[in-house]
């Protein structure tokens, strides 16, 4: 039955993503409210599915675990910001350099090749 019942939320929500195609000389806030009223629908009907009421635990377990998270302070996230800042300034001197010593070296051995000839 469960099975039936999302069928039929994705239809819902199918048909709540075609009505604003349908209907798209109306306004653009009768068109969104066709995809709102679909997608409403579809999560009602989900609701009363076994996978719905897990879904629901699921992102409210989720939600308190994020309050759990011990946020980094201010002054933490501007030093790691600086941090990460200063490495990608020197990666990019590195490769730069990198990149200027593969050319000059590809240059030198162009000439060295055209001086055979």
């Amino acid at each position: 039955m469960d099975k039936i019942k999302l069928g039929f939320a994705l239809l819902l929500l199918a048909a709540g993503i075609a009505g604003f195609y349908y209907l798209r000389d109306s306004a653009m806030v009768i068109r969104v409210v066709s995809v709102l009223l679909g997608f409403i629908m579809a999560a009602t009907v989900a609701w009363f599915t076994v996978q719905g009421k897990q879904f629901y635990t699921f992102s409210k377990e989720s939600s308190e675990e994020t309050k759990k998270v011990v946020w980094p302070k201010r002054k933490e996230t501007i030093q790691m910001t600086g941090l990460v800042f200063a490495f990608v300034v020197v990666m990019a001197i590195f490769l730069w350099l990198v990149d200027a010593g593969l050319l000059l070296a590809i240059k030198s051995l162009m000439a060295y090749g055209e001086g055979d000839g």
